[in-house]
């Protein structure tokens, strides 16, 4: 193990090229969850459809993205598009992980839409609206406050599987961590340093995430 002032030292000498790569990360992981929702959604909405086609689709790409490593879908989606056009390294995983996020998420939002009180949908209809006028308005607002909790424990599953993006070369946190690491003969320390900033990170989105709990519930009252 090394020692604090070693590690303190290490930590403040390598800030810049840390930073970097942490600004990297979190442009991954935002991109990819920000698809990954919407992507979620749409197959959630297929599930409740009761088309029975469209509710197929719906599991099959769930049991697919869930029963396969993510690793895999990276390298498939990196490698395979590559010998039909070139895909960047950061779109390829953000790909990969907005679609492997968007498995999650669709059960979440499943969930919680299916989890809103029937008479919400029959309310709104006999107002006037129309059922996809009462989803977006009466319905989707309620099952993404009820899912709050849950997608925010998925986003900070996607930011710790943004690692992965290390194996297509992508100089994200841990890929520069190793990187330094090896080639100072130094893994221990460098490892712990980039322990340190998905801590930061994680705090950061916890932080987020409960801010806008505390804002939704005040709003319900």
């Amino acid at each position: 193990m090394p020692s604090f002032s070693h590690f303190f030292e290490v930590l403040i000498d390598t800030k810049d090229v840390f930073l970097k790569a942490m600004l990297l990360t979190l442009e991954l992981t935002v991109v990819s969850i920000l698809i990954g929702i919407v992507i979620g959604l749409f197959f959630a909405l297929m599930k409740i459809s009761k088309i029975k086609v469209l509710e197929l689709i719906s599991d099959v790409y769930v049991f697919l993205v869930r029963g396969t490593p993510l690793i895999v879908q990276i390298f498939i989606l990196y490698f395979g598009l590559s010998g039909i056009f070139l895909i960047p390294d950061f779109w390829a995983a953000s790909l990969a992980l907005a679609l492997h996020n968007g498995a999650y998420i669709s059960e979440i939002l499943r969930g919680t839409i299916q989890g809103v009180d029937k008479g919400q949908m029959e309310a709104g209809r006999s107002l006037g609206m129309t059922k996809v006028l009462t989803l977006r308005r009466i319905i989707l607002p309620q099952a993404f406050r009820r899912a709050l909790p849950p997608l925010g424990n998925q986003f900070i599953i996607g930011l710790k599987d943004s690692s992965l993006a290390a194996f297509i070369s992508m100089n994200e946190l841990f890929n520069v961590a190793t990187t330094l690491g090896s080639n100072n003969f130094d893994e221990m320390t460098y490892l712990l340093i980039v322990a340190v900033y998905y801590l930061v990170l994680v705090a950061l989105l916890t932080f987020i995430v409960n801010r806008l709990e505390k804002k939704l519930a005040i709003s319900d009252r």
